[in-house]
């Protein structure tokens, strides 16, 4: 079986609040984004979304990009770029580096082949795919929670689908915020029998790192402290 999908990123203001999403039908599809990125970021993103999510799977996957830059850099560009230590034939840099490294590790033994489609061309679902990253973008923009969408849905694959990936692509510098430091305890000093013993941890993290959080935070509509307890 063959699995048609739409990919595709939005940025507002390129770069800018960005959106990612990938579109099978309406009761299958993924959504996500960041405060600040690009289209192409988006789209690739969207692109290593779906490997991810259908990663259990041994179907053969079409993917519909109307980005000729994002079908490139994984059918042309990229094997060449790793052999050159991820760099181009000029001796630059391979721009979105880090999203490519991570595609190229999500389609080892995957069957999966690309196709340009025209954007805004009334495409069914390049058009649903493009909607979904806008308001994802949008929502960004606004500060307002993401629709990610039900995600893989398919009879006997819901349940072993792999979990979106939160991914800051461009991080601004962002201060973390100080943490409150709890009073220190008294020798003496015991938990309420009926509430869970808890410890206060002070992590230090990158401006990346911290973005990736806050990104994470959003989508999962929890602040980031539970979204950083949810990690560990």
């Amino acid at each position: 079986m063959t699995i048609r999908v739409a990919a595709d990123g939005s940025a507002l203001g390129n770069p800018g609040p960005a959106g990612w999403a990938w579109y099978v039908n309406d009761g299958c599809w993924a959504a996500g984004g960041w405060k600040h990125a690009t289209n192409n970021q988006g789209e690739l993103m969207a692109v290593l979304q779906f490997f991810r999510a259908t990663a259990h799977l041994d179907d053969d996957l079409l993917i519909l990009c109307d980005s000729q830059y994002v079908i490139n850099c994984v059918t042309k560009w990229m094997s060449g770029w790793k052999k050159k230590g991820w760099r181009k034939a000029d001796g630059k840099p391979v721009m979105n580096v880090e999203l490519l490294k991570e595609i190229d590790e999500a389609i080892v033994g995957r069957k999966y082949t690309f196709e340009w489609v025209k954007g805004h061309a009334n495409h069914p679902l390049n058009e649903a795919a493009d909607s979904r990253a806008r308001a994802a973008s949008e929502a960004f923009q606004r500060g307002l929670p993401v629709d990610s969408g039900p995600g893989w849905v398919r009879d006997g694959d819901a349940d072993t689908a792999a979990p979106v990936v939160a991914w800051a692509p461009v991080a601004e510098p962002v201060a973390a915020p100080a943490p409150e430091r709890a009073p220190a305890p008294s020798l003496f000093d015991f938990d309420e029998p009926d509430e869970p013993a808890t410890v206060t941890v002070t992590a230090r993290l990158t401006p990346q790192q911290h973005e990736r959080l806050l990104a994470l935070a959003s989508r999962e509509g929890v602040s980031v402290e539970q979204a950083l307890a949810g990690l560990v």
